[in-house]
C-alpha cells in the first residue's frame, strides 16, 4: 500500500469501504479511462458497478435503503475514484450533493419518495445554478418561477448540469417573488424546485428540453450540458422543503459539502499523477541512469508528495469539521482553494518529468492534464474560496480596539 495520503482514526468499516472501492479502481476503472475518455463515451459499465456496491447510497440513511456513512468516508471514496479518473467522481458528486439536500432540507414526503430509489441508483441526481450570463454571482439569477393555483411555471435557461442528460431528477436554484415584497434582498427570494425527467436529450418532459452535450477539453464521458424551462409546470409539493425562499440557503449547504468533494477529487487526481510521475522517473534512463537519481527530478518529487499530502490532511480536516455538525465553510473553501491548486501543479510536474511522452496521447498523464484545470473553477473559482476565507477569518479574528 502506497505510503502517502493516509487517514488515520478510520473504523474497521471505513477501511472495509475504501479497500472495496480501491480494488474496483484498480481493476475496473484505471484499465479502461483512458480509451473511454478519448472515445468522451458514458462509462455505463462503470456506473453499475458502482450502484453494486451501493455507493450512490453512501451518505443516504439507512432507513432509506442507504449505507449511513460519513462525509468522511464518502470523501476518501471520492478521492479513490478521482485517482481512476475523475468523470466517474463527477457522475457521483451530483447525485450526491441532490440527495444531501433532501436528507437535510426535504419534506418527509420528498424523503420517503425518493432517497429509497436514489440510495439504489434508480434515480440519479443534477442540480443547477449557474446560468449563461453569470458565473460565481448567483444573486444574478434570472430564471423565474410564477404561481399558479396549486401549481409553478417556470421559465429560464440554466448551464453547466454534470448529469443533465443522464440524471432523472435536477434540483433547479431559480428566483420566486410569491410572498416576496419588491427590495427584498436576492438570496431571500429563490427557491429550489425538484424536477422529475426522463434522461436523455431533446424535450424530456412538457416545458424542459436539455439541448445536448456541452464539448469540453476535458472532463469527457460524463454529460454537461444546458437545461432550458419553457412554461414547465411542477406541483407545489415540488418545492424542496415545502416553503419558497430558502433555496439559496439549501444551494450552499449543498455546495459546502460539494467543495469537500472538489477537495478529494483534487486529492485523486494528484494522487495518480504523483504515482505515473515516480514510476516513470525509475523507468526513463538519461546519461545513464534513470531521472529518478539525478537530484532535480528528486526535489520535484518531494514537492509533488508533500503537496499530495498536505491537500490530503485539509480535505479530511474539513470532512470530519462537517460530520462534527459544525459549521465548515472556511474549512471547506481552504480544502478546495488547496486541493485544486496543488493538483494542477502535481499534474504538471509529473507531465513535466514525462517530457514529450507526456505530450502524447498514449501516456495517461495526458489526460490528467486536461482534466485538472475543471477542478480550478467547480464549485467556485479560487477567488470565490479566497473571499470566503477572507471573510471568515475577519469573523473569527475581528479587532478589538
Amino acid at each position: 500500500m502506497a505510503r502517502l495520503a493516509q487517514t488515520a482514526g478510520l473504523t474497521d468499516v471505513q477501511q472495509e469501504i475504501l479497500s472495496t472501492v480501491r480494488d474496483f479502481v484498480d481493476k475496473e476503472i484505471i484499465p479502461v479511462a483512458t480509451e473511454l475518455e478519448h472515445r468522451d463515451e458514458y462509462p455505463q459499465q462503470i456506473v453499475d458497478g458502482l450502484k453494486e456496491l451501493g455507493l450512490f447510497g453512501l451518505m443516504i440513511p439507512e432507513e432509506y435503503g442507504g449505507l449511513g456513512e460519513s462525509l468522511l468516508t464518502y470523501a476518501l471514496c471520492v478521492e479513490e475514484i478521482a485517482r481512476g479518473w475523475m468523470s466517474v467522481s463527477g457522475i457521483i458528486n451530483t447525485h450526491f450533493i441532490v440527495a444531501y439536500m433532501l436528507k437535510q432540507h426535504g419534506t418527509q414526503e420528498q424523503k420517503d419518495h425518493f432517497l429509497p430509489r436514489m440510495a439504489a441508483g434508480d434515480i440519479r441526481g443534477a442540480f443547477s445554478m449557474s446560468e449563461p450570463g453569470l458565473g460565481s454571482d448567483v444573486s444574478a439569477i434570472t430564471s423565474k418561477a410564477v404561481r399558479d393555483g396549486d401549481e409553478y411555471v417556470l421559465n429560464g435557461q440554466k448551464m453547466w448540469l454534470t448529469n443533465g442528460g443522464t440524471s432523472s431528477l435536477v434540483a433547479v436554484l431559480v428566483r420566486s417573488d410569491e410572498g416576496h415584497p419588491e427590495g427584498t434582498a436576492p438570496h431571500k427570494s429563490m427557491t429550489t424546485f425538484l424536477i422529475e425527467k426522463e434522461p436523455g436529450f431533446g424535450e424530456v418532459r412538457p416545458g424542459l428540453t436539455i439541448p445536448g452535450k456541452i464539448e469540453k477539453m476535458g472532463y469527457k464521458g460524463v454529460d454537461t450540458t444546458e437545461l432550458i424551462m419553457d412554461g414547465l409546470r411542477l406541483p407545489a409539493d415540488r418545492v424542496l422543503g415545502g416553503v419558497t425562499g430558502r433555496g439559496f440557503y439549501q444551494m450552499m449547504d449543498g455546495v459546502e459539502v460539494g467543495r469537500v468533494n472538489v477537495a478529494a477529487r483534487g486529492c485523486g487526481v494528484a494522487q495518480r499523477a504523483f504515482e505515473l510521475g515516480v514510476g516513470y522517473a525509475q523507468q526513463r534512463h538519461t546519461f545513464g541512469k534513470p531521472i529518478a537519481q539525478h537530484q532535480a527530478i528528486q526535489f520535484k518529487l518531494a514537492e509533488m508528495a508533500t503537496k499530495v499530502e498536505a491537500a490530503h490532511a485539509m480535505m479530511v480536516n474539513a470532512a470530519r469539521k462537517k460530520d462534527s455538525g459544525e459549521r465548515n465553510d472556511l474549512e471547506a473553501g481552504m480544502a478546495k482553494y488547496l486541493a485544486s491548486e496543488y493538483c494542477k501543479e502535481v499534474v504538471e510536474d509529473a507531465f513535466r518529468i514525462h517530457g514529450g511522452y507526456g505530450f502524447s496521447k498514449e501516456y495517461e498523464i495526458e489526460r490528467l492534464y486536461r482534466e485538472a484545470p475543471m477542478l480550478l473553477i467547480g464549485e467556485g473559482t479560487a477567488e470565490i474560496q479566497k473571499m470566503i476565507i477572507g471573510r471568515r477569518l475577519l469573523e473569527e479574528y475581528r479587532f478589538q480596539g
